[in-house]
């Protein structure tokens, strides 16, 4: 620090400022086994794309590190190897490669090893939907690797002031860093508590990890190996997606047997809502829609609703209440209550646009539903991004009846595009979505409908209610306006995240 005197000539006090020859900018190592563009199957991709380059332009030097699948490698990504080293305990060789986060500055460290990574397809399921049998051999190799990048023993001559762990998958590192005095602090994320990386005490054994780490205290569940263990017990904080989420999952509905540990770390935990990237998400500027509006030129969202319809070979009727739904067909989402609403769907005025993968069982019932009722329900099995851009933009109401959601990111890009969400009353969705009352649309915070019960006949009830407000143009344009008008960028959420890696950093509260 330099100390500068300033004495002023009409003012006889002296004036004392200190300021920063030059300001340390914090160096987050940001791990995770996804990140958009570069590999996606959920909604972590979709944070590990974009909260590094908002952290990086609030001036966090940060790295993101990931494995480098098969996919990754062959892409038309830009990739350079940045160094080979063999690690004790890990057969073959570790490749480490270098490569930009989509058009960002942001760099990306990928972690090569020939058995480990390089097979192509989902990073943790093979063709036929089944677990990779190896995960836990995978993704300990990830955090080891993690662990002597974070350590600045890989030759890279860079040593981070925080290391920001994801999920299971990243689980270990805290507890392989904790081996370690004077190891950075770690942050460890949340995004879904109902995967934990289990696996059996064989497994433990067979990975040769520190033998003080199968306890009660550290990595042992009910004699199963547990990842997610890993980050909760030695991180140094923990947050996830919501700050609903962080109160759910210390009940023993939500929290999966772990409610116990993560109420005695209750101090240590809390919930920072995800953000959206609105270069991507944004009805102004998109280029994967039909026609581009605002909050100011919402009749311009009336030629993607006809473009929806006719894409997915609906009637073309501006006056239809049209329903859409982005989602893997899962029991989470909330799918089976969707499938039992539909059953009505042909006393009612309704159109209903899926596009969704998942559950087979799922699958063929709504494929069923489409051929019973063709000028009623589409449907497209899959996942395509442009086709998720139109539904967002076309639809008037999006539904999303999860069961549970940590954050939820449909929700917020509906919000975007004025396109209402219909949601359960739990996680994310409590936090980002406000129920529209007579008291809420006075003050202008109405942007949604919510039920309290996870049933059908509860989202009968919503759903027929945001129908009777569509049906009352003025309040439904100043419902859009208001969704549109809410802030959920990356920047907002970014701003919370580097706080906390500076109360971190300070071992503050």
């Amino acid at each position: 620090m330099q100390l500068i005197l300033y004495y002023g000539m009409c003012n006889p006090l002296r004036r004392i400022f200190f300021m920063s020859t030059k300001q340390h900018k914090l160096k987050i190592l940001f791990a995770t086994s996804e990140a958009h563009p570069l590999i996606k199957t959920g909604g972590l991709a979709d944070v590990s794309g974009a909260l590094p380059i908002a952290l990086q332009k609030l001036g966090c030097d940060i790295r993101v590190i990931l494995p480098a699948y098969g996919d990754i490698l062959e892409s038309n990504l830009q990739i350079k190897p940045l160094t080979e080293r063999y690690l004790p305990g890990i057969p073959g060789k570790i490749t480490l490669y270098s490569a930009r986060l989509g058009n960002s500055r942001v760099k990306v460290w990928l972690v090569g090893h020939a058995s480990a990574f390089t097979r192509k397809g989902n990073p943790y399921i093979d063709a036929n939907g089944d677990t990779w049998p190896d995960n836990a051999e995978r993704f300990t190799l990830f955090s080891r690797v993690i662990e002597q990048v974070a350590l600045n023993r890989m030759q890279l001559d860079w040593d981070p002031d925080i290391v920001h762990c994801n999920d299971w998958q990243t689980g270990l590192v805290p507890a392989l860093l904790k081996q370690t005095p004077n190891a950075p602090s770690c942050l460890f994320t949340i995004h879904n508590l109902a995967y934990q990386g289990l696996f059996p005490y064989s497994t433990f054994s067979a990975l040769s990890l520190p033998a003080t780490l199968w306890s009660p205290e550290a990595l042992e569940f009910h004699g199963q190996l547990s990842f997610i263990k890993g980050g909760l017990v030695f991180a140094d904080r923990i947050n996830t997606v919501s700050a609903q989420y962080a109160n759910e999952i210390q009940t023993p509905q939500m929290g999966y047997g772990l409610e116990g540990l993560l109420q005695y770390k209750q101090q240590v935990l809390s919930g920072i809502v995800n953000g959206i990237d609105d270069k991507i998400w944004n009805p102004q500027t998109d280029q994967l829609i039909a026609q581009n509006y605002t909050a100011n030129s919402l009749t311009r969202k009336k030629a993607n609703k006809a473009a929806l319809q006719q894409l997915y070979q609906l009637p073309a009727d501006n006056n239809a209440f049209v329903l859409g739904c982005v989602s893997r067909l899962v029991e989470q989402k909330g799918i089976d209550l969707i499938l039992e609403f539909l059953k009505t769907i042909k006393t009612k005025p309704l159109q209903f646009c899926l596009l969704g993968t998942g559950d087979q069982r799922y699958q063929k019932k709504f494929v069923n539903l489409a051929k019973k009722y063709p000028d009623r329900i589409a449907v497209n099995i899959g996942y395509d991004e442009k086709i998720a851009h139109q539904i967002e933009a076309g639809a008037d109401v999006f539904l999303m009846p999860s069961r549970f959601e940590p954050c939820g990111l449909n929700q917020l890009y509906s919000m975007r595009y004025g396109t209402v969400p219909v949601v359960h009353h739990i996680g994310g969705l409590v936090d980002t979505v406000t129920d529209t009352t007579e008291e809420t649309i006075a003050d202008n915070t109405a942007t949604g409908f919510v039920f309290n019960q996870p049933t059908v006949v509860a989202l009968n009830a919503a759903i027929n209610r945001a129908h009777q407000f569509f049906n009352k143009p003025a309040i439904w344009q100043k419902i859009i306006k208001n969704c549109m008008s809410a802030n959920f960028t990356w920047h907002k959420s970014a701003e919370k995240y580097f706080n906390l890696y500076q109360r971190i950093q300070h071992r503050q509260p």
